[in-house]
């Protein structure tokens, strides 16, 4: 899916002091605007369905701007899709290159290491997707997100326990994590334990109303009778499992 990036793309991630010699460090400004208007405007080309358009729309984010990491991302997405609907290996490979591009300019993006997982498990190379998230949260032990897109791909794979390991190291390293208490609150429903469920949920919707879906699930499970324990608090959901250590892959 690509992305615009809206909020990140206001502020200038990445320092330019001069642009082949066409942004000096007086214009670095105006160029990051440029590059996020074809950002914008390619994101839309594509929603549209037209995907070369927004190609074309990437490629010119990248002129104006060539360390505009989500450029590489939203342009190796857009190559990821085409090259799994066209069956064309060349579009996928060239989708790496760009994912791989995007995260030297930016290695904690999580889009992009979701992105590039899925794309190493569609060409059949999981266990080097594994291997790109588990280095990721070794490289980067401070944030959540890498424990999050670990447990996605744990989950994806049927290892539910190590999927919830993962997310109780998340909610360890940042308990504000709306991601990580939703998706814990999934793998207490998919297991039965829907009163857990719906606290995690609500903690989740708590940080972040923006969720519209986990709105509607909160409001489902709850014409369905479910209530929170007592003993757990809608407000917390702080019962963190303590899932097996050891991690078994398919």
């Amino acid at each position: 899916m690509v992305s615009t990036h809206t909020q990140r793309d206001l502020t200038i991630r990445f320092p330019i002091f001069g642009l082949v010699g066409l942004c000096l460090l007086g214009l670095a400004t105006g160029c990051h605007v440029a590059a996020s208007g074809s950002n914008v405007a390619g994101v839309r080309a594509v929603q549209s369905g037209q995907s070369m358009a927004g190609v074309d729309y990437f490629q010119k984010a990248l002129h104006h701007e060539p360390t505009n990491a989500d450029a590489y991302y939203n342009l190796a997405a857009t190559y990821h899709e085409l090259g799994k609907k066209n069956s064309d290996p060349s579009m996928l490979q060239q989708s790496e290159a760009l994912y791989n591009k995007c995260l030297d300019l930016a290695p904690d993006h999580p889009e992009c290491h979701r992105a590039l997982a899925v794309l190493l498990i569609d060409t059949k190379r999981s266990e080097n997707a594994f291997t790109l998230l588990e280095r990721w949260a070794q490289r980067s032990p401070t944030i959540a997100d890498p424990k999050i897109e670990l447990a996605r791909l744990y989950e994806e794979f049927g290892d539910k326990n190590s999927a919830m390991n993962n997310l109780n190291q998340a909610l360890a390293i940042d308990s504000q994590n709306s991601r990580a208490w939703a998706a814990l609150g999934n793998l207490r429903e998919q297991s039965g334990d829907v009163s857990q469920a719906l606290a995690n949920y609500q903690r989740s919707y708590q940080l972040n109303n923006f969720q519209t879906d986990l709105g509607h699930r909160i409001a489902t499970l709850q014409r369905q009778g479910v209530q929170v324990d007592t003993g757990i608090g809608a407000s917390s959901g702080t019962r963190l499992v303590q899932a097996p250590a050891t991690r078994q892959r398919y």
